[in-house]
């Protein structure tokens, strides 16, 4: 229940943020829209991979293979850290093609999309090294329960960055 209550709350920000984005982008005349730096691509498809690990490592776990559940989870989560220090590079690309948060509103959007969502996916991180390094023989919740909650919110991390690429990219 606590994670659908934070996926929801997690949207409706993230809605809010769009829908000054699309306001910003029809009604100014200052809006100039920074090229998107290539790294962003190559971390989409980092977080893409993460995600198919992660579900691969709980279709094992209900399997019961729990040697080959943590060599994907951990592959998974790995991938989510290499997916935030490329955003890193990323945001080092940005300022040397001198673009900054105050440079201008597609720029701000740029920093504020990809530095609230690397927040959020660094509160997943924390969550999938949770649930790869806990014992569950003495929890009230099983691996399985735990797996899944955390790989559910990794997915819709996983979404939501698709949305606010494709909202960057069209928003040009």
């Amino acid at each position: 229940m606590a994670i659908s209550i934070g996926i929801v709350s997690i949207v409706m920000f993230f809605m809010a943020m769009a829908s000054a984005f699309i306001y910003l982008r029809a009604s100014s005349n200052m809006w100039v829209s920074p090229r998107l730096p290539w790294i962003i691509w190559a971390n989409t498809a980092i977080l893409l991979l993460s995600s198919g690990a992660m579900e691969l490592a709980r279709r094992r776990l209900a399997f019961g293979e729990v040697r080959k559940f943590r060599e994907l989870w951990l592959a998974g989560t790995a991938l989510g850290i290499l997916f935030l220090i490329g955003q890193l590079v990323a945001w080092r690309q940005f300022v040397l093609a001198g673009f900054y948060v105050s440079t201008n509103q597609a720029s701000s959007f740029f920093y504020i999309f990809t530095g609230l969502h690397g927040l959020h996916l660094l509160g997943g991180i924390i969550a999938l090294l949770y649930v790869s390094f806990r014992k569950f023989e003495k929890a009230k919740v099983s691996r399985s329960v735990a797996a899944e909650v955390v790989s559910y919110y990794w997915h819709f991390m996983t979404g939501l960055w698709i949305f606010l690429l494709a909202l960057l990219y069209l928003g040009k």
